[in-house]
C-alpha cells in the first residue's frame, strides 16, 4: 500500500444524494473513508466499479469505514443530469451517499476531481482515519488486494 500521507482535499459538491446533510471530509475523520468517483455512462463504472462500491458498503461501512461516492463528469454533461443520476443510483440500488462534484465552467475538470490529480472514472481513494490519502486507484481494482488495503486501514488506530 503506497503511502502518500497527503491530507485528502476537501469535497467540492454541488448537491448530494443519499444523504440529507451535507458530507465534508473533516466530518468523516476517525473513519476509513472509500471514496468512489464515477461517471454514470462510463462503461468500467457500470460494469464493475459501481458494483464493487456497493458491495464494500453492504458488507464493511459502519461506525469505522464510510463508502462515499463522487459523480464526478467531465464529458458528455448534457446526458448526465441529476434527474438521470437519480435513475442510475435507483437501478443500480447504490444507497450510500453520493455527491455530485461541482464544474468550474471555466475549467476543464470538476474541482474535487482535478483536487485530488484523478485521471479519469472509475477512481477509487482510500483515506485512513486521520483522513491522509493512502491509496489512489485508476481504473479496474484488483478486489482482493483492496478488501486486503482496507482491512489494514480499519486495523490502524484500534
Amino acid at each position: 500500500m503506497s503511502s502518500e500521507l497527503d491530507f485528502a482535499p476537501e469535497l467540492d459538491v454541488a448537491r448530494w444524494f443519499n444523504s440529507s446533510d451535507p458530507i465534508s471530509m473533516k466530518s468523516l475523520q476517525g473513519r476509513v473513508v472509500v471514496l468512489y468517483a464515477f461517471q454514470m455512462l462510463c462503461p468500467g463504472c457500470v460494469i464493475t466499479a459501481t458494483p464493487l462500491a456497493k458491495r464494500i458498503h453492504e458488507r464493511l461501512a459502519g461506525p469505522d469505514l464510510a463508502v462515499i461516492g463522487l459523480h464526478t463528469v467531465f464529458e458528455h454533461h448534457d446526458a448526465m443530469r441529476p434527474v438521470s443520476l437519480a435513475a442510475y443510483l435507483h437501478e443500480f440500488g447504490v444507497s450510500f451517499p453520493v455527491g455530485v462534484d461541482r464544474h468550474d465552467e471555466g475549467e476543464g475538470l470538476p474541482i474535487t476531481m482535478a483536487a485530488y490529480g484523478m485521471r479519469g472514472t472509475p477512481t477509487i481513494v482510500l483515506i485512513d482515519r486521520v483522513g491522509r490519502v493512502r491509496r489512489h486507484l485508476f481504473g479496474a481494482a484488483d478486489e482482493l488486494v483492496l478488501g486486503a488495503e482496507i482491512g489494514v486501514l480499519l486495523s490502524e488506530g484500534r
